[in-house]
């Protein structure tokens, strides 16, 4: 018992024997205010405060002082070395009932340390404890009283003590002096001796144990319930491996023990967290208490089984050891992949090594093609396929035809299968696929082609480039598109292929163009190759049947033509198939473009400057018909777009390219026609009147509301038509009032009033001008303007039926300043260099097609700059819609031509920035 005599100081007797006792004095609270040693006030305030009914560190003056305190640890720390400084601490022996006064030995602390020894007679371990300080030694019993707080009292001093964590080692060995334990407790007993001797410890040599430091792996075990084939959740038990010794994640253990090789590691608490956040991160649920049971054992987390293959994988990935049930979940030791050729395909078969047991490719690509990352191996174990793995066969399992066991792939797909096997280890092509790999790989290196003698005109350097690929194209039986700019002279170029062909008497060929179209093949075929037989398919006196055509030269149609005659024409073996403005059958799904897939014919070649226009899924219809099967099935190739497959990201984007190359020729005008004249364009603001934009402004207000409410009820998807609607009544508003309601015909309109401004300025200049508008009555109301300021024009839209005279006039007759063409029917096909100005009176989503139309004029053959303008309302939706090109011009560029459909990207977000 310690005791602190508040009335007076502890006097020594006059007779040197003890100490002189004095009488406790009771006093109230407020009486400790008034003492006179501020050490006392602090005191006694403190061990009133710290358990007196008002709380730690408060006390009210009218309470009274108890007689007798039972401190905490933290009180007993700050009190004890300041009571026992004042010189009135007292120890009493209650088994003897003396006391004496005690003072603060402030020396270094006693330190208890265990020792372990082995008794020579029954070789038993024997430990015992002792207490050192420096160079002393004081036995665990010489002290009077030893407190769990750190404090010892031995004769008349107070000192500190140290004991580790276990103060249960100084009670047991008080009280039985040692602890004994027989040789054959010995090696069980040993680690946990160790792990609970937290003290100092002097160990004899033969126990003694080697430091190491290792850091911890991870060890997930999954379990599901008993009989439970299917379960909803999985339940994980984590444990860390330290070399030899596995240790559950919330076991008590800090230090591990192997008694075999005697060696110990202290577990990294900061690494085993770090480890248990990584799991956490994955679609794990911690449980709430680790001592809850799961079928009867004990797990820190669960799992969702629909989420259990990619968490596993991604584990294993970060280095993690995982298994199943018991079963280990292993990865691939390698990968044997064979190429074998046929006659015109190749297969590709295979296996993947899991230590001793062969998986074969069959097995590897169901699984690839299930999207499924495990294969169940004999020992019960998993086999775990790598992301990259799944996905780069998943595309092979997609862009191949399954006959049999092995996959089986088309000799025009020999580029996307060595694309797709490119970075993948352990292929092996066999003589032939290697020699026709190879050979398709060099490519690059295609020798120029020249045109026949009989070939009336000169080819440039760039266009015997493209002779010379048509020819590499016919030596491996592939189709291919030929992608130059606008102007560049696709057609002169496959006049000169033709008339190659023609002399070497190979047949009939087929070409399909668009209406509008036609007529310039059959002068272009008259002016370059007058010996090449021609014949215009189109109108009530054509052909019917194949007897009724020519056994060779060129046949020239109109899409809507081999639409309505593809029941017999697709019967015709032609030599060369050769679709012109291809970008025709974008659409796998229209009539016209299972016409063309019909069409039977020895090469088949696609001409387009644009073709992507909207979306990279048209490129699998265009391939679809030059090298059917080649990328793979539609809806397959559709479903890799939509998945986050090709085209999307970086890497298949470059995959995709890489695959495409060879079949598709791409020249710009800036790389091959450095002699044209540059091309300027500009966009021009006007501001609406006001009552145009009373007009506007209301009807956006109208479509603002009733598109929130649309959107909010129906979604984003299912309001595309309303969303198209509200765009275009805007679009037209910002041309001119009259096109949503022709009572507005004689309001101002702002383009209209800068666009026969522009027009009479340019004109009196003596220049020529195309103007383009996608709106056939705002061409109207253009033409009556024209007239009444006796402006002459040409014009041409679709239903315009002798528009080889309407280009002639206007290219020929410097009287006829302007012609006005609408977008849709004369954005293509057209010659009209006698221009040197367009004019765009309303901007859509897709740049290509402007493009086309300014390249109408600037094409081989325009001598003089071409400018360009671009009409645009301020403040309305059409200065929106260049806003959003701006933001959103990215996605097939890298493949082959800018993608810019717009509408099928667009957000709600959009929306509302598109209507402000």
């Amino acid at each position: 018992v310690l005791k602190f005599v508040v009335s007076q100081r502890l006097v020594p007797r006059k007779d040197g024997n003890g100490w002189t006792k004095p009488k406790p004095l009771r006093m109230s609270v407020k009486a400790i205010e008034q003492l006179p040693d501020v050490n006392d006030q602090h005191i006694l305030a403190t061990l009133h405060g710290a358990l007196g009914e008002a709380g730690y560190g408060y006390y009210r003056s009218s309470q009274s002082l108890e007689s007798c305190y039972k401190l905490p640890g933290v009180v007993t720390n700050m009190l004890l070395p300041l009571i026992a400084s004042t010189g009135r601490l007292v120890f009493e022996d209650e088994a003897t009932g003396q006391e004496r006064g005690l003072r603060l030995d402030d020396s270094a602390p006693w330190e208890f340390h265990l020792q372990a020894r082995f008794e020579e007679t029954t070789q038993d371990c024997v430990t015992t404890g002792l207490l050192r300080r420096g160079d002393e030694e004081m036995p665990l019993a010489a002290p009077d009283l030893l407190l769990a707080k750190g404090w010892l009292v031995e004769g008349e001093d107070l000192a500190r003590l140290e004991y580790g964590h276990n103060f249960g080692w100084i009670v047991l060995l008080r009280r039985d002096q040692e602890l004994r334990v027989s040789p054959a407790e010995l090696k069980d007993w040993l680690p946990e001796f160790l792990e609970c001797s937290r003290p100092p410890t002097d160990l004899p040599e033969a126990l003694e144990f080697t430091q190491e430091d290792t850091p911890p792996q991870a060890c997930l075990s999954l379990i599901q319930g008993v009989g439970d084939e299917t379960p909803v959740r999985l339940g994980a038990i984590l444990q860390f491996r330290y070399g030899t010794r596995e240790v559950a994640w919330d076991a008590p253990e800090r230090v591990l023990y192997d008694t075999e090789r005697r060696t110990m590691c202290a577990r990294d608490a900061q690494a085993e967290g770090a480890l248990y956040d990584v799991m956490l991160a994955l679609p794990f649920r911690a449980r709430r208490s680790s001592s809850q049971t799961w079928f009867s054992r004990r797990v820190h987390a669960e799992i969702s089984a629909a989420h259990l293959q990619g968490a596993v994988t991604a584990l294993m990935d970060a280095g993690w050891s995982v298994e199943v049930e018991g079963a280990a979940c292993k990865r691939p030791s390698s990968v044997t992949i064979n190429v074998a050729s046929g006659t015109d395909w190749f297969d590709l078969n295979g296996h993947v090594q899991f230590g001793e047991e062969k998986i074969p490719m069959p097995r590897i690509l169901q699984a690839a093609k299930s999207d499924s990352r495990m294969i169940k191996l004999r020992d019960g174990g998993a086999g775990m396929l790598p992301e990259e793995w799944l996905r780069r066969l998943g595309l092979l399992v997609a862009m191949g035809g399954e006959k049999g066991r092995p996959l089986r792939f088309a000799k025009t797909q020999t580029f996307l299968l060595d694309a797709l096997l490119s970075q993948q280890p352990g292929v092996s092509w066999d003589e032939s696929s290697r020699r026709l790999r190879d050979s398709l790989r060099s490519f690059d290196g295609i020798e120029p082609g020249h045109e026949a003698e009989a070939f009336h005109g000169v080819l440039r350097d760039y266009q015997r480039e493209g002779l010379g690929w048509f020819g590499f194209l016919q030596e491996f039986g592939f189709g291919g598109c030929l992608a130059d700019d606008m102007g560049l002279g696709k057609t002169v170029q496959a006049l000169a292929l033709l008339q190659h062909r023609h002399q070497e008497e190979r047949g009939l060929s087929l070409v399909v163009a668009p209406s509008s179209v036609v007529p310039n093949w059959v002068d272009e075929a008259e002016r370059f190759v007058p010996q090449l037989p021609c014949v215009n398919h189109t109108g009530q006196g054509r052909a019917s049947d194949p007897a009724s055509l020519p056994a060779s030269g060129l046949l020239v149609t109109s899409y809507a033509i081999m639409r309505r005659d593809i029941a017999w024409l697709k019967d015709v073996p032609f030599d060369y198939a050769i679709l012109d403005e291809a970008q025709a059958i974008k659409n796998t799904q229209t009539a016209t473009s299972k016409a063309a897939r019909l069409l039977s014919a020895s090469h088949r070649l696609a001409m387009s400057g644009t073709p992507i226009e909207n979306h990279l899924g048209e490129l699998w219809s265009l391939f679809e018909f030059m090298n059917p099967g080649m990328l793979g099935s539609g809806t397959a190739f559709e479903s890799l777009l939509k998945t986050g497959g090709l085209g999307v990201d970086k890497e298949s984007r470059n995959l995709l390219r890489h695959a495409v190359r060879p079949f598709i020729m791409r020249r710009t005008k800036e790389q091959v026609a450095q002699e044209l004249p540059d091309k300027t364009e500009e966009t021009i603001f006007c501001e609406l009147p006001v009552s145009q934009r009373k007009i506007y402004d209301e009807l956006r207000d109208y479509y603002r509301q009733a598109l929130k409410e649309k959107v909010a009820d129906s979604g984003m998807g299912r309001s595309k038509i309303v969303v198209l609607e509200a765009l275009l009544r805007l679009r037209q508003v910002a041309c001119h009032p009259a096109l949503v309601d022709k009572k507005y015909e004689r309001k101002p309109s702002a383009k209209l009033d800068l666009l026969l401004e522009q027009l009479e300025d340019v004109t009196a200049e003596g220049h020529k001008v195309l103007v383009f508008s996608q709106f056939t009555t705002l061409l109207g109301i253009v033409r009556k303007r024209l007239e009444q300021r006796k402006i002459t024009y040409e014009y041409l839209d679709g239903r315009t039926r002798d528009r080889a005279a309407r280009v002639k006039h206007f290219q020929e007759d410097p009287e006829c300043p302007v012609f006005l063409i609408s977008l849709k029917a004369g954005g293509v096909g057209l010659n009209l260099t006698a221009a040197d100005y367009v004019i765009l009176l309303d901007p859509w989503w897709n740049p290509a097609v402007e493009a086309q139309a300014i390249d109408r004029t600037h094409r081989i053959g325009q001598t003089r700059k071409v400018f360009a303008y671009r009409l645009v309302a301020k403040d309305t939706v059409e200065e929106r819609i260049l806003e959003l090109q701006d933001r959103k011009r990215d996605l097939a560029d890298s493949i082959i031509k800018a993608d810019n459909n717009l509408i099928r990207s667009l957000t709600p977000e959009d929306l509302e920035h598109l209507l402000s």
